[in-house]
């Protein structure tokens, strides 16, 4: 039996029905990552040395051009004085306005 594969696109989501995964724009997760570090005052090489990780790896976040892992994500968020959680949170109320 092959189970078919439904792809529900959303604003700068997307919900695959098959196995319910989904996936953030990497645009939109650096933007929020971008705005929250300005906000809070902190330049790029602050924050990264903050998280453990190389200011042009912060950098390409930002930009969209990398997406974070897991590890990273968490890592940039605490750097950010939130929880994960938090972060998440942000990133999905940017998307909804989208």
């Amino acid at each position: 039996m092959t189970a078919e594969l439904r792809i529900y696109k959303q604003p700068e989501w997307i919900y695959t029905e098959s196995c319910g995964v989904m996936r953030m724009d990497a645009y939109v997760v650096g933007k929020v990552i971008r705005q929250l570090r300005e906000k809070r005052g902190k330049s790029q090489e602050l924050l990264s040395g903050l998280a453990g990780i190389g200011r042009t790896h912060l950098s390409a976040i930002e930009r969209g051009t990398r997406r974070p892992t897991l590890e990273t994500f968490a890592l940039i968020a605490w750097a950010l004085e939130m929880k994960p959680s938090a972060l998440m949170a942000e990133i999905e109320q940017e998307l909804s306005k989208e």
